[in-house]
């Protein structure tokens, strides 16, 4: 009889947050396949499991791949683990998952701990359903494209992504040209600094000016209020107008309205023709000099 492959959620911090069915599997297997055989050697250690370990992760799991496999047939049970929260999600373990099955194998998911669920399950984010987008690229010209199209799925529903601590103000910074809302990051959750904030870009470029630790964040969708746009005064977007021209964000009078028409969730027409009537009106306030 063939084994079973085990894909197994471990913690994202906190050595607490794992299934006693995780920690049942984890015992029993006769293998571990994990991304870091110290980091699980840890966990394992914690909680008093002494079963063999083997390296699983992006630079050889297509080698490891046709051992476990043959593994597998002879009937052991394979247990696959990365550092932390949930195999396949931005961490190894697709490629083995689906050559798996490709056998014709048994692959049996054990659910647990995964950043992006917990992100938002903290955040309060009113979406309905999420993207995830793993983590941006790195080279400029990718990211500019990547970051202009989850800006875009974003209007819609909630978009989740990771970053590292060397590139979060980086990432920040290009947010602040694209998007104008409060955003959510959250840090080393579950862990001893945990950190959940909300803000804009360029008010958490100001907070995490020295970042630290692993970073998810989440972009809100733009939520469309029952009442009417005309509820909206010319006033409040000739107001909302000049606190994104005057924070400096925007590079021109057009993106001043986009940022504007994201925020009150209006077309970019509604806002100039209110900046028009505004301009219009003060103009008519003005006492005539000639003479």
């Amino acid at each position: 009889m063939s084994g079973t492959l085990f894909v197994v959620a471990t913690p994202i911090g906190n050595l607490e947050d794992i299934t006693l069915r995780a920690l049942r599997v984890l015992k029993e297997v006769a293998l571990v396949a994990a991304e870091d055989t110290r980091r699980t050697g840890n966990l394992l250690r914690h909680y008093d499991i002494h079963t063999p370990l083997l390296s699983l992760h992006e630079h050889n799991e297509g080698a490891r791949t046709p051992k476990l496999i043959h593994r597998l047939k002879q009937g052991d049970s394979v247990a696959l683990v990365t550092d932390a929260g949930t195999p396949g999600i931005s961490d190894p373990g697709a490629q083995l998952v689906a050559a798996v099955r490709s056998a014709g194998l048994r692959v049996e998911p054990v659910p647990g701990p995964s950043a992006v669920i917990t992100a938002i399950s903290a955040a309060g984010v009113r979406s309905d359903g999420f993207g995830f987008a793993g983590f941006a690229p790195i080279k400029s010209k990718a990211r500019k494209k990547w970051f202009e199209r989850l800006i875009s799925q974003s209007r819609d529903h909630a978009v989740v992504f990771f970053e590292a601590p060397h590139r979060l103000q980086r990432t920040l910074q290009e947010l602040s040209l694209l998007v104008n809302r409060p955003i959510f990051v959250a840090r080393e959750l579950t862990k001893l600094h945990e950190e959940l904030v909300a803000g804009t870009p360029a008010e958490l470029i100001r907070l995490f000016n020295q970042p630290i630790g692993e970073f998810t964040l989440i972009i809100p969708p733009v939520l469309v209020e029952p009442a009417d746009s005309t509820a909206i005064t010319d006033s409040q977007i000739h107001d909302c107008f000049g606190q994104i021209a005057d924070s400096g964000l925007a590079r021109s009078k057009r993106d001043s309205a986009r940022a504007v028409a994201e925020q009150l969730n209006l077309s970019t027409k509604r806002v100039y023709d209110a900046l028009e009537r505004v301009k219009l009106g003060e103009l008519k306030k003005e006492p005539d000099r000639r003479g």
